[in-house]
């Protein structure tokens, strides 16, 4: 039960809604109309409203800007066949969001907070929510630092926000990706676990070489041997190694993700043997020259899941076998958009209506 929040509504009075292409939706250029925002202030939330999507005026001397106090999540939303509108699993996003916000010195987010200005938010946008299969509307909350101050310390105030923009798929068609031997993206007592803007912004730069090099993104490696696997760019990694399903464990240095965790419930309730732990380099290069890796991919909220086609390693690619319609891939990718929009059974209680 989602506690009552009083929220000032301030409708659009133009809606961009009609300029929308629904049947060619770019990722995450498309935004919807409106946008939830409170304020942390002398120790509280406070100033709870809902605004027309605009941009903000914000000082120079924002310490978010200078320090990089800032945190967010991805979730998604659907529309089943009776219009309502299902949100994935929000509950764990908002408990993740907070593990982050604690490890950056962020206050808590109240639960009423986040889901209360959720799903006023959606219920005014929910036309925004696309209908045609393989699109949703991505809900972006985020919390970050307000201070004016030029000094490094946390701040004193900061600013909860959710947005939303419909999307189509992330990735387009299988992805090739190269294995990282060099970069770090995490550390073990860093910020790795949490979904942080500094992480993604110290990874660009490795990836946009492996980019150059011809690969959508890059797999991890531990900081301190590079020889064991953690995660691939947006996304948490997966292989299915002869009849196993095999990623890293989730810990201090590879997030905790959401569809990660959906993915694993669904093996292990179809019998599926699963293991999390380390996965060496050498053993899914191994995998791969004995023909014994049958498929490999990517989970996360944008992508869902991503196939993975190519995988360069110290010089050398080496393709994955094409995976058809009964491979684990396929079925659990049906599955989980099945669970999403509301067409198939949902045994364990992830999708919230609004």
């Amino acid at each position: 039960m989602i506690d009552t929040i009083n929220i000032a509504v301030t409708a659009t009075s133009n809606s961009r809604l009609s300029q929308v292409d629904f049947n060619n939706i770019p990722f995450g250029k498309v935004y919807a109309d409106h946008m939830f925002m409170a304020d942390f202030k002398g120790g509280e939330w406070t100033d709870y409203q809902i605004l027309p999507y605009q941009n903000l005026s914000i000082s120079p001397a924002n310490s978010a800007i200078h320090y990089g106090q800032s945190v967010f999540e991805g979730m998604k939303a659907y529309k089943n066949a009776k219009d309502e509108v299902l949100v994935f699993r929000p509950y764990d996003n908002l408990k993740r969001i907070n593990k982050s916000a604690d490890r950056m010195c962020i206050p808590q987010i109240p639960s009423d907070l986040f889901m209360g200005g959720m799903t006023e938010l959606l219920r005014l946008d929910r036309a925004w929510v696309p209908k045609k299969a393989g699109t949703s509307l991505y809900i972006r909350p985020f919390v970050f630092a307000t201070d004016e101050y030029i000094g490094i310390r946390p701040s004193d105030t900061y600013k909860f926000m959710i947005f939303t923009c419909p999307v189509g798929a992330y990735y387009s068609e299988p992805v090739k990706v190269k294995i990282e031997t060099e970069h770090a993206r995490a550390i073990e007592g860093g910020t790795g676990y949490a979904k942080a803007a500094g992480n993604y912004a110290a990874a660009l730069y490795p990836a946009k070489i492996a980019q150059q090099q011809g690969y959508h993104q890059l797999i991890w490696t531990d900081a301190k041997s590079h020889e064991y696997i953690e995660e691939s760019g947006t996304m948490n990694v997966m292989f299915m190694i002869g009849d196993t399903l095999i990623t890293a464990p989730a810990g201090e240095t590879i997030l905790k993700g959401v569809t990660r965790d959906s993915v694993l419930t669904l093996a292990r309730e179809w019998g599926i043997q699963v293991e999390e732990r380390k996965v060496a380099v050498k053993e899914v290069i191994n995998a791969l020259k004995n023909d014994t890796l049958k498929e490999a991919f990517g989970t996360g909220t944008a992508a869902t899941i991503a196939n993975i086609a190519t995988i360069g390693y110290d010089g050398k690619d080496y393709q994955l076998p094409q995976t058809g319609e009964t491979s684990f891939t396929a079925k659990v990718l049906r599955e989980l958009e099945g669970i999403k929009s509301g067409n198939l059974s949902d045994p364990f209680n992830w999708v919230h209506k609004i």
